[in-house]
């Protein structure tokens, strides 16, 4: 059955996922997990970053359709057999790719998987189904412009990014949901949803060649159901874009301000642009310095503007690590009338950190952090699936994973200070500020 069969070199005796690419192409991940559950996960590297601004919103909208039954399955009739099961079923879209998942009990798994292979690789995808669900996924966009901590995210976005597909929504514009095709859409997902473009991904209490063979037989019967010849041709995985393609960093700073009538404090966020995952090597040092500046009590950042000068109700960072390029980002809730005072005082901290190296006390804090939150993070079905199932779909191997704490673990305090000084500025960045409106 099998092209190629591996087990992944480990960084700990506790993972032990076995690899293996089947002969239509799929990838195939599963592990045997001491645990009484069995997560399958379907990943496809298809967001809304693969789309053109004609069908912005598409792979949203069909990760709704996918639920709307197959020619063998009416629709809500796969919920129903997982909800009698006492199992669950959910999906997600983001920038990047699409991923498909169930729960369910070891001697459940084989009834359910297939049928959710079956849901994903052969949809109904009918016109009626279609314009049925429109009005829903127009519903969700209205409450996502409606959500304050979705508006100031998408306006971040729209700063950061001038060309790529990031500054766009995942869910679309209403101008252009409002226009699409249910025939776009069946040829959106016969060219995306093949085998060889997705990864399988099962975990838990199954012996591993019984989850493989589960899977396997599912995709065989899935595809054999598809209505319509589908696309045969290879989606190659993120390729590093030219340098001229990636966003440069900013040369100044770039500003945004906006009046928000919901609010009744402000928001400021700070950006930076930094590599992505076609980069990962470089996103490493960025990731502590994220750990380092504001994530948790100790912290520099809200050591400082929280705790000691009152400045701000919350503040946070983060390195956001998307495929081509990332976003490293400061974002802080807070009076409006300390915004001024808290951008300075922001831009201070990271002058401070591209001229002075961090402590080897402050290094080895998060250090620890890192391993610990990558033990907690991994300790079930589902957690393992995903880390296995995003590592796959974005770099097509697991080892960046699964080797993750190490490679946190082999930086200085030198590897940190470049790293600053290489992407971040005091100087030039994008500003997002909201306001209450008055």
């Amino acid at each position: 059955m099998a092209l190629l069969s591996a087990t992944a070199d480990l960084p700990s005796c506790l993972m032990s996922p076995t690899i293996r690419r089947l002969p239509n192409g799929l990838t195939v991940i599963a592990e045997q997990m001491p645990l009484e559950v069995v997560n399958l996960s379907l990943w496809l590297r298809v967001g809304s970053a693969v789309e053109s601004d004609a069908i912005n919103g598409m792979a949203h909208f069909l990760e709704h359709m996918i639920f709307k039954g197959t020619q063998q399955l009416q629709c809500g009739e796969f919920e129903r057999r997982v909800e009698d099961r006492g199992a669950f079923t959910n999906a997600a879209t983001s920038q990047d790719y699409t991923k498909y998942y169930v729960t369910t009990a070891p001697q459940d798994f084989a009834a359910l998987a297939p049928l959710q292979i079956q849901m994903v690789m052969a949809p109904r995808l009918s016109d009626h189904d279609f314009e049925r669900e429109r009005p829903v996924i127009l519903e969700e966009i209205r409450r996502a412009d409606d959500n304050p901590r979705r508006r100031t995210y998408a306006r971040t976005m729209e700063l950061v990014f001038d060309r790529l597909p990031y500054r766009r929504p995942v869910l679309g514009p209403t101008a252009v949901v409002e226009g699409l095709t249910a025939q776009q859409m069946r040829e959106f997902h016969a060219t995306w949803y093949q085998p060889q473009n997705m990864t399988a991904v099962a975990v838990g209490n199954l012996p591993v060649e019984t989850l493989i063979a589960t899977v396997a037989e599912g995709f065989e019967q899935a595809m054999a159901q598809r209505h319509a010849a589908a696309a045969t041709a290879s989606i190659e995985r993120f390729k590093p874009l030219l340098p001229g393609e990636l966003e440069p960093a900013f040369a100044a700073v770039r500003r945004a301000d906006h009046a928000d009538p919901v609010l009744t404090q402000a928001r400021l966020v700070m950006t930076w642009r930094v590599p992505g995952v076609t980069q990962l090597a470089n996103t490493y040092g960025l990731d502590v310095l994220a750990s380092i500046l504001g994530r948790g009590l100790t912290s520099r950042l809200v050591r400082d503007l929280r705790e000691d000068r009152k400045l701000v109700t919350g503040i946070s960072c983060s390195n956001m690590t998307l495929a081509h390029q990332g976003v490293f980002m400061v974002s802080a809730q807070l009076p409006a009338e300390h915004l001024e005072p808290v951008e300075a005082a922001i831009a201070q901290h990271i002058h401070t950190v591209r001229q002075q190296p961090v402590s080897q006390a402050e290094l080895q804090r998060v250090k620890t952090q890192v391993a610990n939150r990558f033990i907690f993070a991994n300790e079930t079905p589902s957690d393992r699936a995903g880390l296995y199932g995003y590592y796959h779909t974005l770099t097509g191997s697991i080892a960046d994973g699964l080797n993750y704490p190490a490679y946190i673990q082999q930086l200085g305090v030198e590897d940190v200070l470049k790293a600053a000084q290489t992407y971040l500025s005091g100087d030039a960045y994008g500003v997002m500020a909201l306001r209450p409106a008055v």
